[in-house]
Order: structure tokens, then C-alpha cells, then sequence
């Protein structure tokens, strides 16, 4: 059996495959025209960031799975996949300490403005430390939006250093486990008016797009800062600046874009009260390791008849009739 991998993944990732006897085909380019036109004859996929789309899956008659290096399934066309009955499976566990850690790092650089102050000292304007602009994270407020795998441990890390109470909103959380967290469940509304960080965990869904807005940044308040480490489409970019241009909010943070890569013009890039990467919070040195091999795990399950420890399209298989 043959297996395309997309984009580059971690060589341990590889190696499982090869291990398991399967070849491994890399594709030439992640454009979805040439991944169509070189995966006709594959039995199984890893995909990372690249558009897995439709036309991709109707090239592909022997596929069986499609995995996604990494947790977010916006980039692949799940419902024509689960109508062709092909697995789509991912690695949740794999990334969740990677992207909690890098928020907690936002956090502490916007409090501190890490980033304006080490461009005055560049510059020899010693004197910013005078202005007392920078503030405790100790005992302030945190808002969550989607307390999931990686919300959850921003709560924890953020509850243990620096005494933080958290609010979070997520309509589907069990209110037992939020308890267990010793995380107040409340409205987004609460969420934002009352949070000093707010900071952004769910999958792009037709729900979670675009929901948050210049409506929503109104309510925050003028000192407190909003980092998206989800995906671009969440939020309003030029709301986002807006609200920052205009003082209704402190400052933001982000690692994803509406589009990925960003253009050289993107309004963002000219805007020092913004933190910007690369949507490489999740690519560390140990976690591309842990999706490499939990996306080959997935691929060699299913491909030796085992059901798959992390499907995300159950329901849609089932609803087509397909398992």
C-alpha cells in the first residue's frame, strides 16, 4: 500500500510508515491540483496545513484515511471524505502543551511589552522604563474561550504561576469538568467584559467564524489584551486594529491568519501594539515529533483494518451508510 505525504513531517513519522510496509511517496507540491494529480493511486494521506479539498478526494479511488498532522480539520473537506467513507483522523493530544505553553508566553510578553521595550533600548531610549506602562499577570483575570485539550492547560499553568482566575466560555463543556478545573463557567459577554487576557481555543466551525467582532471587542476593557491561537477566521482582523488604533483594547496577539501566509501588506505589520507569529506555536522541537508519529499511527491503523484512535468523522461516516 502507498502513502503521499503532503508537506515535510518529522523523519520518525516516515520510518513508522516504512516500518509498517508501506511506501511512501512525497508530494511535489501542495498545491491541490498536483496533489490530485499524483495521489491517484495512494491508500492513505498525511496532510499539515495545505488545502485537502474535494477535487483532491475525487482523484483518490483507494483512499482510506486522511490524517491530520496536527488537530484542526478546516483544511480538509471532511464531508466529501466521509461520503467517499474515507477516515479522517488527527493527533489532539500531540500539540495541546506546545500551544499552551506559547499562549502563556503572550501573556507574559503583552503584559510586559517584551516587544516595545526591547525596540527602545535598540533605539537608546532608555528612558521607557519610566513611563511604568508594563503590569502584573499575578491574580489578574483570564477569559477562555473553549476550554478543550489546550484551554484547559492554559487554565492550569496560568492558575498555577501567577494565582489567575479564570472565566471561560464554552457552551459545550461538561460543567463538572470546568469545576474539576476550578474554572467559572460564564456568557462570552461576561467573558469579555470582565477579563484583563482573553485568549482564543476553539476550531474554526461555522459557529466559532468570525464570532468575535467590533460588537464583541466593545465590551473589553481599554487595558486588556486578546490573542488568537486558534484560527484567522474567529476573529475580524480589522476589527481587531480598529479596536487597538482606537483604545477600546490594550493590545493583541496572534499565531494564525485569515490567510496563511499573510500578504506583505497585511494591516497587522503596521501595528507595534500586536504580536505576531508565524502559526508556528505548535512547532516545537518535541511536538513535530508527536504529530508525525501520531498522524503515522492513524494512517497504519486504519490501513491494517484497526479502528482509528482519534477519528473526527464518526458521525458523517455513519450518516453515509460508510461504517
Amino acid at each position: 500500500m502507498k502513502v503521499m505525504i503532503v508537506q515535510p513531517i518529522h523523519e520518525n513519522g516516515v520510518k513508522m510508515l516504512l516500518n509498517a510496509g508501506f511506501e511512501v511517496i512525497h508530494a511535489s507540491s501542495p498545491e491541490p491540483s498536483v496533489v490530485a494529480r499524483e495521489i491517484a493511486d495512494c491508500d492513505g494521506v498525511i496532510v499539515r496545513t495545505a488545502p485537502f479539498t474535494a477535487e483532491i478526494i475525487r482523484s483518490a479511488p483507494k483512499l482510506k484515511v486522511i490524517a491530520r498532522h496536527g488537530v484542526g480539520v478546516d483544511n480538509i473537506d471532511v464531508e466529501e471524505a466521509s461520503r467517499h467513507g474515507i477516515y479522517v483522523v488527527n493527533t489532539p493530544n500531540a500539540n495541546a502543551l506546545s500551544v499552551a505553553e506559547a499562549t502563556v508566553a503572550f501573556i507574559l510578553a503583552l503584559a510586559k511589552k517584551l516587544k516595545e521595550m526591547d525596540a527602545a533600548t535598540r533605539k537608546g531610549e532608555f528612558k521607557i522604563r519610566d513611563l511604568f506602562s508594563t503590569m502584573d499577570v499575578d491574580g489578574k483575570i483570564l477569559g477562555i474561550i473553549g476550554l478543550g485539550r489546550i484551554g484547559s492547560l492554559v487554565a492550569k499553568k496560568c492558575q498555577a504561576a501567577f494565582s489567575m482566575k479564570v472565566l471561560a466560555f464554552d457552551p459545550y463543556i461538561d460543567p463538572a469538568r470546568a469545576s474539576e478545573l476550578g474554572v467559572e463557567l460564564v456568557s462570552l459577554e461576561r467573558l469579555l467584559k470582565e477579563s484583563d487576557f482573553v485568549t482564543i481555543h476553539v476550531p474554526l466551525t461555522p459557529e466559532t467564524k468570525a464570532m468575535i467582532g467590533e460588537a464583541q471587542l466593545r465590551l473589553m476593557k481599554p487595558t486588556a489584551y486578546i490573542i488568537n491561537m486558534a484560527r484567522g477566521p474567529i476573529w475580524d482582523e480589522l476589527a481587531v486594529l480598529k479596536a487597538i488604533e482606537e483604545g477600546w483594547i490594550a493590545g493583541a496577539a496572534t499565531d494564525v491568519f485569515v490567510e496563511e501566509p499573510p500578504k506583505p501588506d497585511h494591516p497587522f505589520f503596521k501595528c507595534e501594539k500586536i504580536l505576531l507569529t508565524s502559526h508556528n506555536a505548535a512547532l516545537t522541537k518535541e511536538c513535530v515529533i508527536r504529530m508525525a508519529e501520531g498522524a503515522a499511527q492513524g494512517v497504519i491503523e486504519v490501513l491494517t483494518g484497526k479502528r482509528p484512535s482519534f477519528p473526527v468523522n464518526l458521525d458523517l461516516l455513519k450518516k453515509y451508510g460508510k461504517i
